[in-house]
C-alpha cells in the first residue's frame, strides 16, 4: 500500500512538472511566433498569438498545431477607393483583425508556418470607409453638386449615407440620407450601394447621383493572403468576416 502511495505521488509530481514544462514551452512559442509575424508583416505593434490545445509538446512532436489564434490592432492594409475619390490608392486602417488558424504546420525554428485554413473577423471604422466615398463636391447636374459627409449604422445591416448638396449656389439647409446595402465582391472589395436615391429637390439622372451615393473600397494585403468573405454594418463601422486556405503566416 505504501508503494502504491509513493507511485501515485511520483506520478502527480511528474504530471505537474510536465504541465509546467508544457506551459513554459507554449509561452515561448507564442512569443517567438508573435515576433516573427510582426517582422514579416511589418507591424508597428506585436500581435497577440495564442496556441490552443493541450498538450502543446505532443503537437510540436507531430509538427502541426491544431489551432492558433492571432489578434492584430490597427493593421494597415493596402487599399484603393472609388476612382477619383479622396481615398484613391494607399492604405486603410483595420481597427481589429482576429483570425483563427487551423492545422498549422511549421519548421523547428518557427521561421515558416502555414495553416490549412483560416477564419476570422475584421472591423473598419466608418471614418476610414468614408475615405473611399466622394467626400468632395461632385457635379451631378448642371448647377448641382453633391458630396458624402458621413457614414453611420442604418440598422438591419445597412449603412446610412449622409449627403449634402448645393443647388444653383444655394446649399441645402439640411443633409439628406439614404440607406445602403454593403457587400463583399471579388474577395477583396467592400461595395456600398444605395437602395434609394436622395431627394435633392431637383430631377437627377440616376447614373449621375449614384456616382456619389455608391462607392467601393478595395482591401488587399491581409496577412497570409486572407480574403474578405462577408460584411455587415455595425454600430462603429463595418464588421467583415475573413477566410483563407493555405495561409502562410511567416516565411
Amino acid at each position: 500500500m505504501r508503494a502504491l502511495r509513493i507511485i501515485l505521488v511520483v506520478t502527480i509530481i511528474l504530471g505537474g512538472l510536465f504541465v509546467i514544462a508544457d506551459r513554459v514551452a507554449v509561452g515561448f512559442a507564442e512569443n517567438k511566433a508573435a515576433d516573427r509575424i510582426k517582422s514579416s508583416e511589418g507591424l508597428a505593434t506585436t500581435p497577440d498569438v495564442s496556441i490552443e490545445g493541450f498538450p502543446f509538446l505532443t503537437q510540436v512532436a507531430g509538427g502541426e498545431l491544431d489551432d492558433v489564434k492571432i489578434g492584430i490592432k490597427d493593421y494597415e492594409a493596402s487599399a484603393e477607393g472609388t476612382k477619383g475619390t479622396a481615398g484613391g490608392a494607399g492604405t486603410i486602417r483595420i481597427d481589429t483583425l482576429n483570425a483563427e488558424m487551423h492545422g498549422v504546420s511549421f519548421n523547428g525554428g518557427y521561421s515558416s508556418a502555414t495553416a490549412d485554413s483560416a477564419s476570422g473577423s475584421a472591423t473598419v471604422s466608418y471614418a476610414e470607409l468614408l475615405k473611399a466615398a466622394r467626400s468632395q463636391p461632385t457635379d451631378v447636374a448642371p448647377g448641382v453638386t453633391a458630396q458624402v459627409i458621413g457614414l453611420s449604422d442604418g440598422g438591419n445591416g445597412k449603412i446610412k449615407v449622409e449627403i449634402t448638396a448645393t443647388v444653383l449656389g444655394t446649399k441645402l439647409p439640411q443633409p439628406v440620407s439614404v440607406l445602403s446595402s454593403v457587400a463583399v465582391v471579388g474577395g477583396n472589395t467592400v461595395k456600398v450601394h444605395a437602395e434609394g436615391l436622395p431627394k435633392l429637390g431637383v430631377d437627377l439622372a440616376e447614373g449621375r447621383i449614384r456616382t456619389v451615393t455608391d462607392f467601393e473600397q478595395k482591401i488587399d494585403g491581409l496577412p497570409g493572403g486572407i480574403k474578405l468573405d462577408k460584411v455587415e454594418a455595425a454600430s462603429d463601422g463595418v464588421d467583415i468576416s475573413v477566410k483563407g486556405s493555405d495561409v502562410k503566416l511567416v516565411g
